[in-house]
């Protein structure tokens, strides 16, 4: 799954230097939730992981037999821990 979300959005979504690090599918509450994670070897700040998702909802929106039935789409970014010199 991760593979054919990368190879429709990563092109794309380059200019803010992130890239799908995971793509699945899980459940809460009874909804079945297609999840679609970030990252990037720099921190992620909020404008990017917006216009990145904007994106990706864009492609995603044309390409909709990706979502394998899903009630809704979550994109969000990993969280960057404390790197060792920032300590």
């Amino acid at each position: 799954m991760k593979d054919q979300v990368a190879a429709l959005v990563n092109d794309a979504i380059q200019k803010w230097n992130v890239y799908v690090d995971d793509a699945f599918l899980s459940e809460e509450e009874g909804k079945k939730i297609f999840n679609i994670v970030l990252d990037s070897k720099e921190v992620i700040d909020l404008n990017k992981i917006t216009e990145a998702s904007r994106e990706i909802n864009r492609i995603i929106d044309q390409n909709q037999e990706i979502l394998n039935d899903a009630d809704e789409l979550d994109i969000y970014s990993k969280e960057k821990g404390v790197q060792e010199n920032e300590q």
